[in-house]
């Protein structure tokens, strides 16, 4: 009996030791997939704020990988160009070199687009087919992968909403794909972060763990309203700060009258004064969760994250603040996108950090 007993518990740290080996591996790849994604969304910042995005007028998924090659296909690439709004309103007289610049923002753009979906599909088929993935993440990581499937295809309805009557891509089309991106980074950090040890420390208050879903959410909807001011270039104009247009709450925010509500996302005044609304929300959201925790359980794991989500919520309002002022600059455009992925990123993991590890397939059927 003694011997049996002894069997089965050394089965059990074995398949406990293999499944740890395994969420090492899940862990290595996912956050390889995070940063590539983090890259992806720099990039498309940097081709949104170079106005590249309508370079490249055809829809190609797998030839589109090849630039151009040679002069004559330069040329023909930039021939379809010039048939657009955005060539004849604005770049008009632009040379084939000059082209050539906007071009790679583009292309770079769509390669590690390309490069993502390679990433995260080729490992989670190996990793499916050898058993490594655990049968409760199985669903959301196909989830994942048809919503990069999906945004493939947004992101060529973005494009082609320019290439007719706009010189830029629609504002509401931009804010939709920016959005599915961080949605796809979200999850992923989710699952990443759930594979991750976890301390076992109490939560500081009751409504700890619902503040830190809050502000995870308020964070997403920071980037939409980001997106639409962008979609706008809401940011060239009222470039000062904590005024705007020389008073706390400017007049002609809804100048449009039917319907009122279309001035929150077509009008820049109104535009740019909401995102500044979801600034100050989110700051006042981290400011209060950070006291409270620190209040109920200042020795936590808990606080102490909630004392650092502060400091990057605040960084990253010091970052859109510097921004603004200097009339939207692509280095700063830049690193304030970047910024507010990071806000994001460890928001979800903090938000994850109350749900515990996830359970094994091992544990699961002990309980069971």
């Amino acid at each position: 009996m003694a011997h049996a007993e002894l069997a089965t518990e050394q089965m059990l740290l074995k398949e406990i030791g293999r499944t740890e080996r395994n969420r090492r591996q899940i862990r290595g790849w996912l956050a390889a997939v995070l940063f590539a994604l983090f890259a992806l969304v720099l990039v498309g910042g940097a081709t949104r704020l170079t106005e590249s995005g309508l370079s490249i007028t055809e829809w190609k998924p797998v030839h589109g990988v090849i630039p151009p090659l040679s002069a004559e296909e330069w040329e023909e690439e930039f021939r379809l160009y010039q048939r657009i709004p955005q060539y004849e309103q604005i770049n008009k007289g632009m040379t084939v070199d000059e082209f050539k610049t906007i071009f790679w923002w583009e292309w770079a753009h769509r390669l590690l687009a390309r490069g993502i979906g390679v990433i995260f599909a080729l490992p989670l088929f190996f990793f499916w087919i050898t058993g490594r993935i655990e049968r409760r993440l199985r669903l959301p990581l196909l989830g994942i992968l048809a919503l990069g499937g999906f945004q493939g295809f947004i992101g060529w309805w973005m494009v082609s909403s320019g290439l007719a009557e706009r010189t830029a891509v629609s504002q509401y089309r931009l804010a939709t794909h920016l959005t599915i991106a961080c949605l796809i980074f979200a999850a992923c950090m989710w699952i990443y972060r759930g594979l991750c040890p976890h301390s076992d420390d109490a939560h500081p208050t009751k409504r700890s763990q619902g503040m830190a879903a809050a502000i995870a959410i308020m964070s997403l909807v920071q980037i939409y309203l980001g997106a639409i001011v962008a979609g706008l270039d809401a940011g060239l104009s009222y470039n000062t700060w904590p005024l705007m247009d020389g008073a706390i709450v400017p007049g002609g925010l809804f100048v449009q009258q039917q319907p009122a509500w279309i001035n929150l996302f077509e009008n820049p005044k109104t535009v740019q004064f909401v995102h500044r609304l979801g600034a100050y929300l989110l700051f006042a959201l981290a400011l209060w969760h950070m006291i409270a925790s620190l209040r109920a359980a200042p020795e936590t794991t808990h606080a102490r994250r909630s004392v650092l989500l502060f400091a990057l919520v605040t960084v990253q309002a010091a970052i859109g603040i510097t921004t603004l002022l200097l009339q939207v600059p692509i280095g700063w455009g830049v690193l304030h996108q970047g910024g507010a992925l990071v806000v994001l990123g460890f928001a979800i993991a903090h938000w994850r950090g109350f749900v515990g590890t996830y359970p094994t397939d091992t544990a699961i059927e002990m309980r069971d």
